[in-house]
């Protein structure tokens, strides 16, 4: 295992550790180079969307690996009566699984399992099918339980070979346990990883539910109280909160402080007063106030009926959050959390400790499996003595920053957020450029607000860049970007034209006129090319000596100097739900092949998310070269499938521009040639849909991220840029609203992207971004997703026609492979 230093995570005690090591993502190890090993996978605990996926990915890893892989139904229970529970699985007996919720495996709490007796029958069953190990998927208690049975796994073995229920060849063959967990949870209250199993799912459901109330409380003018999970965590209730402009969220670590009362009817008087017709209340089902008293959904509707008489309704969403087809974040999630733990377990030696897979930014690492259940315990032990701030530390700056955005962005008007006067102001502009991505108006109106709150104003820029030349520009205030955050689309209006086409000249004279001081640019490969000819041009036209920044806004994820763009995960979503809808058009029909193209230009992103999140057999992009060969062994590959095994259906994804002669039609019609006899085929363009629909929640929160980050760049830029009261005033200065002039400036740091790398927000100059792109191709030149392609192969082919190019060297290394011998 390639290993790293130690790292503090999530502790309020600096002497506490969470040993992490590296994840082996991207890596392509040799088919089946482990055989002789067997898995276990079972899920345990409350079940949550996306586990399906897990335990597909741990299935079909672990038979490429060749080993023999076991699923365990009813969880623990069904370890300890064995029998029939313990199944060895196959390829195709996990197809068509990775779209569903829940856990087809099952789950059930065991109170035998607490007991050494269980453990111990436990243990028998376990051995009785060489399996020694075992990917538990569940949370903090199912999780340690496993922690427990492999601490005593050595005693139990002896027990059982000294009674004669074990030979001595069984217990030597499994000799050791080897553990890697799983969490699956829509309550995210697991430290450790940055999202768990289900959450994202439970959020979509939440976020629907939120969405379609909304419509009805306006009609009437009604106040909903909401009630969503999360009895020790507040996390769905305060990101939900946050995507969906809820006017009050009550979540059990951020706990309300006495007169919480008085402040709930007088802001919902108010914002009755200035004619909101609708009120949304989030109250996590473990909220509390100050005292540490209960707070209810039917306590807040009693409040709010008698003291204000609006007409009030509770919604309970209970299991609703639970169900449902998990999000495309999930299924990508779970597919690569249960690669990993394949991964880890083959990796394994006798003392390696029991690790749990995380998430840490977007990479996947492995990290001590009692080290984050200490932690988690720690965090409950703190809210259980009422230590709310060790808690929310506990919890990570990620948490802290949500309850800060909400706090600030939810408030009726600046002047509530504001405690002393501001001696500095100045004026932004926001422009959108390129196509519609969701995301991107929940960016402007946390971008707006937050300038506001901070002292500035905000022009907005309507009709992209003609409307700048043009001086189609309004002031933005507080309640006009309110409900902004789950629209798609742009409600400032966007267009692809670029600067060089409108007309340097006329944009600087617009700018030269107007009183912006800096410049927002929301949009995709466009917005970032549009400011770097505006640098470029800063020699010939002062008027684009102004602080800019780029807010990546883009389906197709192109964009450089980011991970991720806004609008990309709800396009990954349109598409993977198009999908399930089109396989299972075909639920009545016998072996049918469906080819599907996606979006995304010369960026395969789309395509192979959407491939592993959906399932594809295939997903050809620009990215990775394909033959017409490559396009004949995968109908071969196809073939095999539909004859010689129970699946009945195929996905293929197609890049719109994956190639300029084997495009989808070529492709459709020689599947269709191909495969006749075999399968039929159909071809779907799914074109302009994938920019449709609301922003997820995934886009609703980091676009209202990016939004608030990007203001105080521009602000802190403008704030260096301000001269002194001694300085002799030049000639092409800036006035701002508060009387400072500002020096122009040319610097290189003034013009920047913002994006996400990893899990910080960075910002990166938009010159030395040119020089990491492909400007032919708009895309960057390092593409972090691009090592999933190999995960979505293994995934995806069958066992049967799985195929080695060397196997002398196959069965020369088989005896001395090991994943450590890679380098990460």
């Amino acid at each position: 295992m390639a290993d790293e230093p130690e790292v503090t995570l999530r502790s309020h005690d600096p002497q506490e550790h969470i040993l992490t090591y590296s994840g082996l993502e991207g890596m392509i190890p040799v088919p089946r180079s482990y055989s002789g090993q067997t898995i276990g996978v079972f899920t345990s605990g409350g079940d949550s969307q996306g586990m399906n996926a897990a335990v597909r990915a741990v299935v079909r890893m672990g038979l490429y690996l060749g080993c023999k892989v076991y699923t365990i139904k009813e969880g623990y229970q069904g370890m300890v009566d064995g029998g029939d529970h313990i199944v060895e699985s196959t390829w195709s007996g996990v197809s068509g699984t990775i779209e569903k919720g829940g856990t087809i495996i099952g789950s059930a709490r065991c109170k035998a399992f607490r007991e050494r007796e269980g453990r111990l029958k436990a243990a028998g069953n376990l051995v009785r099918c060489g399996i020694n190990n075992l990917v538990c998927i569940g949370g903090d208690g199912s999780l340690t339980g496993a922690n427990l049975f492999k601490q005593e796994w050595k005693g139990l073995l002896s027990e059982l070979y000294e009674a004669g229920e074990i030979s001595e060849t069984e217990m030597q063959q499994t000799m050791y346990l080897n553990i890697a967990g799983i969490v699956g949870s829509i309550d995210n209250d697991f430290c450790g990883t940055d999202m768990t199993i289900g959450t994202d799912t439970a959020l979509h459901r939440i976020i629907e539910a939120v969405d379609a109330i909304g419509t009805t409380a306006s009609s009437h003018q009604r106040c909903f109280v909401m009630e969503v999970m999360g009895r020790h965590c507040g996390y769905l209730a305060l990101v939900a909160a946050m995507a969906s402009e809820a006017d009050f969220v009550f979540i059990p670590e951020n706990p309300v402080a006495s007169g919480w009362q008085e402040q709930l009817c007088g802001k919902l008087k108010q914002e009755r007063d200035i004619g909101q017709r609708l009120n949304i209340i989030i109250v996590a089902e473990g909220a509390i106030d100050s005292h540490g008293q209960p707070i209810t959904a039917n306590d807040v509707k009693k409040l709010v009926t008698e003291r204000l008489g609006y007409d009030t309704r509770v919604t309970v969403l209970g299991h609703v959050q639970r169900g449902g087809n998990p999000s495309a974040f999930d299924r990508l999630l779970a597919s690569r959390m249960g690669a990993e733990a394949v991964m880890a377990l083959v990796d394994a030696s006798g003392d390696t400790p029991a690790v749990v897979i995380a998430l840490d930014g977007n990479q996947i690492k492995r990290r001590s499996l009692m080290g984050c259940v200490k932690r988690t315990l720690y965090v409950q032990e703190a809210m259980k003595n009422k230590e709310f701030e060790k808690c929310i530390e506990a919890r990570g700056r990620s948490f802290a920053k949500n309850i800060s955005i909400y706090k600030t962005l939810s408030k009726l008007s600046p002047s509530q957020t504001t405690t002393v006067p501001h001696s500095v102001s100045f004026i932004f502009g926001v422009v959108a450029v390129g196509a519609p991505a969701c995301g991107a108006n929940a960016a402007v109106r946390s971008f707006v607000r937050t300038a506001l709150v901070d002292g500035h104003k905000v022009l907005g820029v309507y009709d992209s860049l003609a409307g700048l030349a043009a001086g189609k520009f309004q002031l933005l205030e507080w309640s006009d970007v309110h409900g902004w955050t789950g629209r798609g689309g742009s409600v400032l209006g966007t267009k692809r034209t670029l600067p060089q086409v409108i007309g340097l000249s006329k944009l600087a004279a617009s700018l030269e006129k107007s009183p912006i001081n800096a410049l927002l640019v929301i949009g995709g490969y466009e917005a970032f090319e549009a400011v770097t000819q505006l640098v470029n041009s800063r020699d010939e036209y002062k008027a684009f000596r102004i602080p800019m920044v780029v807010v990546p806004s883009t389906i197709s994820n192109n964009v450089p100097g980011t991970d991720f763009s806004l609008g990309s995960d709800t396009s990954l979503n349109e598409i993977v739900n198009i999908c399930d809808r089109i396989k299972q058009s075909a639920s009545g029909s016998k072996r049918r092949i469906f080819i599907v193209e996606t979006m995304g230009g010369y960026c395969g992103y789309l395509a192979t998310l959407s491939g592993l999140a959906g399932g594809a057999d295939a997903a050809y992009i620009n990215e990775e070269h394909f033959t017409c060969t490559d396009l004949q062994n995968d109908c071969e590959i196809l073939i095999k499938k539909v004859d010689n095994s129970e699946i009945q259906r195929g996905l293929i994804l197609v890049n719109e521009k994956a190639n300029s002669h084997y495009n989808t039609d070529f492709i459709y019609k020689l599947f269709s040639e191909e495969g006749k006899g075999h399968f039929s085929t159909r071809m779907n363009v799914l074109g302009h849909m994938q920019q449709g629909g609301s922003a997820s929640p995934f886009d609703r929160n980091m676009g209202t991220k990016f939004g608030m980050k990007a203001a105080h760049f521009l602000a802190k830029q403008c704030s260096s840029l301000i001269q002194s009261e001694d300085t002799e005033s030049a000639q092409d200065t800036k006035v701002s609203p508060s009387g400072c002039q500002l020096t122009p400036t040319t610097s290189p740091d003034s013009a920047c992207m913002l994006g996400v790398q990893r899990k910080e927000i960075v910002f990166t100059p938009v010159s030395v971004l040119i020089t990491q792109a492909n400007p032919e191709k708009r895309v960057p030149l390092n593409q972090w997703w691009l090592k999933l392609r190999a995960l979505l192969k293994i995934l995806a082919r069958h066992d049967a026609v799985y195929t080695t190019e060397a196997e002398e060297d196959l069965l020369r290394s088989r005896s001395s492979f090991s994943f450590s011998d890679l380098t990460v």
